[in-house]
């Protein structure tokens, strides 16, 4: 059998990297030949994981047909947040939790997808389903993983299969999961140590919305104020990215993860259908307040997409 490549989205975010890694144990488990990847560095939060287990990071590709015929795809579907020669390789499985969209094989694959708080939420079941015991290390990873993505079951993606899996975890880990919970999602909010194209990359997305080109990132913080003093430099940055990669809308939310509230910074054209998506104004500065949004997923995406088809 031949090796096979596992890896989540561009601009990897800890489930992003978690998945790829348990998905990987798993399907070697299975008897499959696979290495998790990432396609970018870990975030700050990853980071902070990956050295709070004494993970190794994952080796990072920008392309995967030059090692492998075959990939199989975590935490994403969508051909525009995968590698850059996705085209060019079999896509054998997928396992993610988000919308389905500019997704097509030749071939029948392997297809979990479930409206889920986290891709790894999906695998804790699927290991259950092949009984797989999952190490105490990697379930640590995974905890991680959920508490990323849900906010500490915050969120309202947050589902009763998430809040079982973090406890299931949380156990086979031996951890505090609240108390760990709030030290990790504080590790990723430090925006200083960042520049301004950083922020507006790190955890950045491309979707098509109609006949538009949306772009959207989201940058935790725990006072909105650290991106407050440095709007005009983060807009300047939008607006040029914007223009070189051809988005016709760039929105940045800021979310705080202390409050679970977040504001819109948006650069491009289309922003009456952003009003109309949120039902609220954009104030003279292009920002919006976003009051109890917090899920790009579930909050954001859905209605922008309904505004701009």
């Amino acid at each position: 059998m031949s090796k096979e490549l596992v890896f989540g989205h561009q601009n990897p975010d800890t489930d992003a990297i978690v998945a790829a890694k348990a998905y990987s144990y798993l399907q070697n488990k299975l008897g499959y030949d696979t290495e998790a990847v990432a396609l970018g560095q870990p975030n700050a939060e990853t980071n902070f994981v990956l050295n709070y287990f004494d993970e190794p990071t994952p080796r990072v590709i920008k392309t995967a047909a030059n090692e492998v015929d075959a990939v199989m795809l975590v935490d994403h579907n969508e051909f525009q947040q995968s590698v850059s020669d996705i085209k060019d390789v079999k896509v054998t499985h997928v396992v993610d939790h988000h919308r389905i969209s500019n997704f097509q094989t030749e071939l029948p694959l392997y297809y979990r997808a479930e409206p889920l708080g986290c891709c790894s939420t999906i695998l804790v079941k699927m290991f259950d389903e092949n009984k797989v015991e999952i190490p105490a290390q990697l379930a640590g990873l995974m905890l991680s993983a959920i508490i990323s993505d849900t906010l500490l079951l915050k969120s309202p993606t947050t589902t009763d299969d998430d809040k079982i899996a973090v406890k299931t975890l949380a156990e086979i880990a031996d951890i505090d999961y609240e108390k760990y919970g709030i030290e990790m999602l504080k590790a990723g909010t430090n925006v200083a140590a960042k520049s301004d194209q950083e922020l507006i990359d790190s955890d950045a997305k491309s979707f098509t919305m109609g006949n538009k080109s949306v772009r959207i990132d989201q940058i935790n913080v725990v006072d909105f104020d650290d991106i407050d003093k440095r709007q005009d430099d983060i807009k300047k940055a939008m607006s040029a990215e914007a223009a070189d990669k051809g988005y016709d809308l760039f929105l940045v939310l800021v979310t705080n993860v202390l409050n679970s509230d977040s504001k819109l910074i948006a650069v491009g054209s289309s922003l009456d259908a952003v009003e109309k998506a949120f039902n609220a104004k954009f104030a003279s500065d292009d920002t919006m307040p976003l009051p109890g949004v917090v899920s790009r997923k579930k909050q954001v995406v859905p209605p922008l997409t309904d505004a701009l088809s």
